[in-house]
């Protein structure tokens, strides 16, 4: 109960200020967000669907700012300290719903995340790709008989 009295405290102090931590592990966020609805009696509004459903409308949102920039470079150079901001809450909108629903999916997104990345790793070992300006990655595999823009789909997918 303490440890929870301390989460709600440090959430509602550091409203108006930014989270200090860049750090913030997955597990503390899913207690965070489970003790929020749960605080909040929305634990019978958090079933799977409704939030893969809240999910998408927040990558919507995140999408239609970057819809009709063009390209934009890393690190975000030309944008207003304001369009950061909004980038920043729309991508926090994400990822809390993301981490929502996992928890409610009984999935450890943490655990999860990592096998995927190993068996990226095993599926486009280093050594068998090269930068191109053709594409993000492109594959050396001849005896498979992979194109580029097959390699490339596949990539996008993974």
């Amino acid at each position: 109960m303490r440890e929870r009295e301390s989460m709600e405290n440090l959430i509602t102090q550091t409203q108006p200020q930014k989270f200090l931590c860049s750090d913030v592990a997955l597990t503390d966020l899913t207690r965070m967000l489970a003790d929020f609805a749960r605080e909040r009696n929305w634990e019978s509004f958090h079933s799977p669907r409704n939030l893969l459903l809240a999910l998408v409308g927040e990558v919507g949102e995140l999408s239609e700012i970057f819809q009709w920039r063009g390209e934009v470079p890393p690190g975000l150079p030309d944008w207003s300290a304001e369009e950061k901001e909004h980038l920043e809450e729309e991508l926090s909108d994400v990822l809390l719903y993301l981490v929502r629903l996992a928890d409610v999916c009984n999935v450890n997104l943490g655990e999860a995340a990592l096998e995927k990345l190993r068996n990226n790793a095993s599926k486009y070992p280093v050594d068998a790709m090269k930068r191109s300006n053709d594409g993000p990655l492109t594959a050396f595999n001849k005896d498979a008989g992979k194109t580029t823009a097959d390699t490339n789909r596949k990539l996008a997918i993974a």
